[in-house]
């Protein structure tokens, strides 16, 4: 009987790569189940290994219950504020733990909770990565992109800041600076890391998705996006974003990291 054959350490095929989703909530009882199960279904249906990250920021109606019978039954990992931080810090936490306990082969997702973000794209988000980019975005920018439920006039500042992001800083393969939909490979992120540290999100409203742009702009990473399809009109509840305040913090971050120095 011939000797079996030995294949040399160095030639051991690797793990599959696994995704982490990371998802930001507060008081989202009427969508965090649903939004599970959809992610659910379209990760098993394509065989991928994950694990599901979620930040309770200080939630006052039942998404803490609901979190608790699905962790019965899901790879998730609850993460709780005991009071109402925002986004940035909510964000900040689920993507330092993400960095933490990815391998640099794997890829790191964040989404909102509320049902707008359909969990279906994360597929060909997670290929593109996997040809070679490092962070994709799903864009309202992109050809074959869609927007159900949202107002003309929010439609319209949104896409006057887009302009202005990309007269400003023009970032190739970058349209949509502050959809919070978006793929990241994790060797990308964990470089990020390493030089940011924890200022890498550091600011406190929805204004740190634009932010976490700025810095990682300054890296050697490739950006691209695909068309997103937005569902406002499956949302349930009241949107945590108030535009105004939003805007205007929006506004001056941009006039800091413009004439202010590097991030």
């Amino acid at each position: 009987m011939p000797a079996p054959v030995v294949i040399p350490s160095t030639l051991q095929p690797h793990r599959a790569s696994r995704i982490v989703v990371v998802l930001p909530a507060y008081n989202e009882e009427a969508n965090i189940g649903s939004l599970l199960r959809r992610i659910f279904e379209s990760l098993s249906d394509e065989h991928l290994g994950f694990s599901i990250i979620v930040v309770d920021d200080g939630s006052n109606d039942r998404t803490r219950q609901i979190l608790e019978e699905y962790g019965a039954g899901f790879p998730l990992i609850v993460h709780r504020h005991d009071n109402n931080q925002g986004l940035g810090a909510t964000l900040r936490d689920g993507l330092r733990e993400a960095a933490a306990v990815a391998g640099e082969r794997d890829i790191v997702i964040t989404m909102d909770a509320d049902e707008s973000h359909t969990p279906g794209l994360m597929i060909r988000m997670i290929r593109m990565i996997r040809e070679g980019y490092d962070v994709v975005i799903a864009s309202r920018y992109q050809p074959g992109s869609r927007i159900y439920g949202l107002g003309l006039g929010r439609r319209l500042i949104s896409r006057a800041a887009s302009l202005l992001m990309r007269l400003v800083f023009p970032t190739p393969g970058v349209s949509d600076f502050t959809c919070g939909y978006r793929a990241y490979r994790a060797e990308a992120l964990q470089q990020a890391y390493a030089r940011y540290g924890d200022s890498l999100v550091d600011q406190d409203g929805f204004q740190c998705m634009v932010d976490i742009l700025l810095k990682l702009r300054r890296l050697p990473l490739i950006f691209g996006e695909v068309p997103l399809i937005l569902r406002y009109d499956l949302k349930r509840g009241k949107s945590k974003m108030h535009l105004a305040r939003t805007t205007v913090k929006t506004l001056r971050l941009l006039c800091r990291r413009r004439f202010g120095g590097r991030p």
